[in-house]
């Protein structure tokens, strides 16, 4: 699942809140900058209506401003160090920074322009230095590692001493016991890399925006359905491109449109275009960016004390070690990379039966195992479309799923302003009525927006600061053309379960604390709540209440439903395959040692797949290194394999509902009580044990895949 989540805990909501006050850009927040105290609007929620591009440069640098003083005064503080003149007063720190940060982040991923671009890169630089102001400040650690040491005398309740762990460990870990010699470095690496995280991020839009394939003539789009060229034909029109149709690039490796399209040389263009969308050593190129960073990122670890990054990242981690997932990734790979073979040849055949004359290649892949697909299982997408439009998805698929599980209600609110015109908000209530929170959610692909799919919070819940959660939830699904209805395919729906699975980690949220609260959880665990989510999307009772065809309103039938549940093992091999590639990329990227230098981005991915025994030729990973936008600049670096190994979590889980009486208000509130609403409160392993009674088994995933 292509699912990219704002996490950060507070160790990046800190980092970035404050630069020295040497700065000298000769702007300040006026009175009037919407930034400049918490909004009047329900939930402190945005006024986007308010908001101009020149406010946010100001806002943000007062905010790092304003946090490094009261970092300052923590840290000189004479008093003797105390949980709250410390670390509760750290919590309460930098909320104009948060403000404006948060929204800051969300339109430079929805909806971004050169402007906020420009800013973006100027910016993180003096985020990176915030981040160090407070994790090697000597004088700040010294309070924590004195608090740390007494922790066990504080008689402090099971989250505050879960804070103090929390904070002790990211001092630790962001080089806190440096020599003042090794801090000055670490600060300089810390610099490059967040400038050069921003740059690719920038550099990828670009790239991915450019490599959009422009068609001049209909015939080439034999097999797409007149929707889709319509949808086409208006994205050229918003290219200022007359009588063309233009298909726009989406983050991962495969395009959907290549399950259509019978034009085979527009396949492999269409592949190439991205495959290549950032290898073509123009400014879009990220390949140096790439060797940049990794080198940045090895040379801290060493400097950490550690044998590589991914040793030193994966430290407040489940899996702890790269051992741990060299050892997880490479039980998978035997039946996934056999499962996939056995799909290639079943493909190979049917291309030989129809005399195409070539041998399988990735462009292919899709189109023909959509053709098996339709012969194994009489399955067609286009047959399927119509039962899932999009807002009845939404509200009588993900909503009501929710409601059945959880007791909670949705109502949408028209009176408050959004960033985008098509953008939905919608407040949240608990069972007894009492409000929960708001929900945003942005579904469609734009030019200006990131690729995949993800969730993060304009506002997190904290009974500290007495905030409640305000998510949203951001996809690329095609756009309909005007006046057409939102059909979407299976997988759309799933992703939308998926990301509504983090929003309800986020709106469940119930701590003390921000940096302990919600979604600010471990990288392979976060994905956890949003894995379990998705197996609502066929759960009958849910189903048949969203799966309904957009024109006559009838159910789908019974006949139809069979042929989802029976092809939901198909190409699973493919698809198991091509995430566990990238994850082992990651890992082969974050387990250099510092000394390895790297020239030939290519060249190192194609050895690193072949290393771990995941090179297919026909079937790519999901993201190639140049445009793997999760671990260049999403943090998720050293961590892509969080996917895989919270699937395991959400199936084992999904077991026990299974083993219980499958959805009810009953389990649904155990799950909430005992998972959703923890956070970041409970060892990870503990929180997963208390719930199902058991470590995590994979037998359930391998089986929900068709590979046990």
């Amino acid at each position: 699942m292509n699912t990219l989540i704002n996490w950060a805990p507070l160790v990046l909501l800190l980092v970035a809140s404050s630069c020295t006050k040497g700065d000298q850009s000769g702007e300040s927040t006026s009175s009037d900058n919407p930034f400049a105290a918490p909004s009047t609007l329900p939930y402190q929620t945005i006024a986007f209506d308010k908001l101009k591009e020149t406010d946010y440069k100001p806002a943000l640098v007062d905010g790092l401003k304003q946090q490094q003083e009261e970092i300052t005064k923590i840290a000189e503080n004479t008093e003797a160090p105390t949980f709250d003149n410390t670390l509760v007063a750290i919590e309460k720190s930098g909320q104009l920074y948060t403000r404006v940060n948060n929204v800051f982040n969300l339109l430079t991923g929805a909806n971004t322009t050169p402007e906020l671009q420009k800013l973006q890169e100027e910016i993180a630089p003096k985020q990176a230095a915030m981040q160090d102001a407070i994790f090697l400040n000597t004088k700040l650690f010294k309070r924590v590692e004195a608090i740390y040491n007494q922790r066990t005398n504080l008689k402090l309740d099971a989250e505050s001493n879960r804070l103090v762990e929390y904070y002790y460990q990211q001092f630790v870990l962001a080089g806190a016991k440096l020599s003042d010699a090794d801090k000055a470095t670490m600060k300089t690496f810390n610099g490059e890399e967040a400038t050069l995280t921003a740059k690719f991020n920038n550099q990828l839009l670009a790239a991915t925006k450019a490599g959009s394939v422009a068609v001049n003539d209909t015939a080439q789009l034999t097999g797409l359905s007149l929707s889709d060229e319509e949808v086409l034909a208006q994205n050229a029109k918003s290219n200022k491109l007359d009588n063309k149709w233009l298909i726009l690039l989406q983050n991962t490796t495969q395009q959907p449109l290549l399950q259509s399209l019978a034009n085979r040389p527009l396949r492999e263009k269409l592949f190439n275009s991205s495959w290549t969308r950032a290898e073509k050593d123009d400014s879009n190129d990220t390949r140096k960016t790439i060797i940049r960073l990794v080198q940045i990122r090895a040379d801290k670890a060493k400097l950490l004390g550690y044998p590589n990054y991914a040793a030193w990242k994966l430290q407040d981690q489940m899996a702890a070690t790269p051992k741990a997932v060299d050892q997880f990734l490479s039980k998978l790979a035997p039946a996934t990379t056999a499962k996939a073979k056995v799909e290639a040849a079943d493909i190979q055949r049917l291309i030989d039966q129809q005399k195409g004359g070539f041998q399988l290649q990735p462009w292919d892949w899709n189109f023909y195992a959509e053709q098996v697909r339709k012969q194994k299982y009489n399955l067609d997408n286009s047959e399927v479309k119509p039962y899932f439009e999009l807002t009845n998805v939404l509200e009588n698929g993900v909503f009501y799923a929710a409601t059945q599980l959880y007791g909670i209600t949705f109502k949408e609110r028209n009176d408050l302003p959004v960033y985008q015109k098509d953008v939905r908000v919608f407040e949240v209530f608990n069972k007894d009525g009492s409000q929960l929170g708001l929900f945003y959610c942005d579904y469609f692909e734009r030019d200006n927006k990131q690729g995949g799919a993800w969730m993060s919070n304009l506002v997190g819940q904290s009974k500290l600061l007495a905030t409640k959660p305000v998510v949203y939830n951001v996809c690329n699904f095609p756009k309909p053309a005007d006046g057409q209805p939102a059909l979407i395919s299976f997988t759309d729906v799933t992703t939308m379960f998926h990301e509504f699975g983090h929003a309800l980690h986020s709106l469940f949220a119930s701590q003390q604390y921000p940096a302990l609260s919600g979604a600010n959880v471990a990288r392979d665990y976060v994905e956890f709540p949003s894995q379990f989510n998705e197996n609502w999307v066929l759960y009958p009772s849910v189903f048949k209440h969203y799966a309904v065809h957009y024109q006559t309103k009838v159910p789908m039938p019974q006949t139809l439903v069979d042929k989802i549940k029976k092809a939901a093992t198909f190409n699973q091999g493919y698809a198991l395959t091509e995430a566990l590639a990238a994850a082992s990329l990651d890992m082969q990227w974050h387990t250099l040692p510092a000394d390895a230098a790297v020239r030939d981005v290519d060249q190192f991915e194609l050895d690193a797949l072949k290393k771990t025994g995941f090179f297919l030729q026909q079937v790519p990973p999901r993201y190639r290194s140049s445009y793997f936008l999760h671990i260049w600049s999403n943090g998720y670096a050293g961590g892509y394999y969080a996917y895989a190994w919270t699937e395991v979590l959400a199936q084992d889980a999904f077991a026990w509902f299974q083993e219980n009486g499958g959805l009810s208000r009953a389990n649904g509130q155990r799950f909430r009580d005992m998972i959703l609403s923890r956070g970041n409160t409970i060892e990870y392993g503990k929180m997963f044990r208390d719930f199902r009674g058991h470590d995590p088994v994979s037998d359930s995933m391998l089986k929900k895949r068709g590979l046990l």
